[in-house]
């Protein structure tokens, strides 16, 4: 790369999605004159991608791609057209001629949370725990001020090893304050607070939300500064590898810091857990009733979920 004659006329292109493992001699001015990022589309380039796709696919009236797009964030092109071509197997097999709303929904479900699994079988103790948890997430995230809406509410087994799910539409955001986080973190605690409410202790079903709470909460006191115990200091670093290591112990800073540390991240998670025992004792009817109608149908649509909120939405 480095010592072709400009006359060659040679050009080298390369790709990588992992740009943070390559060797730093790889990037050494006159290897690469042009560094080109190509980031995941927004809500505006997801739209464009699903209208080129279902050029393939006959779609119903009431389609609505734009809707679509909000609701699969993170999504790339070929994710994209995946939920297109699942959406057109799920026509095809209930033998309709057109892709409606109805298949799409399914197929963003599809390809997000996994396959239904009808035949795993959960007995009735822990399909009462699952409907309480998620019950207990959607209540949270939809009064919650700066949460992202509910789109779905479900104790349908998916995939390897959700028992149940709670689907939002989220936004694309590049940043987020820190009153949104605490609204975050009540969120994935809500399904744990419900659990305390409903039966006066825990399930190991919350290990998945636990984990990503407590890692959300170190973000917010190493790296974004959020703590007014700690103030601001950036305890994040990267070592030679790349890894972050706030992530896995301490770094560069002393016991008593990384002490200081679990302390404050432990005060955070108390206080969006407090938070969303809160917003649930003050609607215990709500959650009850919630969690009946997920057991009586399996899965609460947007629509139904709010009617059952009612006035506390």
């Amino acid at each position: 790369m480095d010592g072709f004659d400009s006359r060659d006329g040679i050009v080298v292109l390369a790709a990588t999605n992992r740009a943070e493992i390559l060797d730093n001699a790889l990037l050494r001015p006159g290897r690469f004159d042009r560094q080109v990022l190509v980031d995941r589309p927004d809500g505006t380039g997801r739209h464009a991608i699903l209208q080129v796709h279902a050029r393939k696919v006959k779609l119903a009236g009431d389609v609505d791609l734009e809707y679509v797009a909000r609701r699969t964030p993170g999504m790339v092109g070929a994710d994209l057209e995946n939920v297109l071509n699942e959406a057109a197997l799920l026509a095809a097999r209930s033998e309709k001629s057109e892709v409606g709303m109805t298949e799409l929904h399914a197929a963003i479900d599809r390809v997000v949370v996994g396959l239904e699994r009808k035949n795993r079988l959960v007995n009735t103790k822990e399909r009462r725990i699952v409907a309480f948890h998620e019950a207990g997430h959607a209540i949270v995230a939809e009064l919650a001020p700066s949460a992202e809406p509910v789109h779905k509410v479900s104790i349908v087994p998916r995939g390897l090893a959700a028992l149940g799910y709670m689907q939002q539409t989220p936004e694309d955001r590049n940043l987020l304050q820190e009153d949104e986080l605490m609204d975050r973190l009540s969120v994935l605690l809500g399904g744990r607070a419900a659990e305390h409410l409903a039966f006066g202790k825990f399930s190991t079903g919350a290990a998945n939300d636990l984990e990503r709470a407590t890692s959300l909460a170190r973000r917010m006191v190493c790296e974004f500064g959020m703590s007014s115990t700690i103030g601001p200091v950036a305890f994040q670093s990267n070592d030679s590898r790349g890894r972050r290591t706030g992530d896995n112990g301490s770094g560069d800073w002393s016991e008593e810091a990384t002490g200081r540390i679990e302390s404050e991240v432990e005060s955070l998670l108390n206080r969006a857990f407090d938070r969303a025992i809160d917003i649930l004792s003050h609607r215990r009817a709500v959650l009850d009733g919630m969690a009946e109608a997920l057991l009586a149908q399996g899965s609460l649509e947007r629509e139904e979920f709010l009617a059952l909120l009612g006035e506390a939405a």
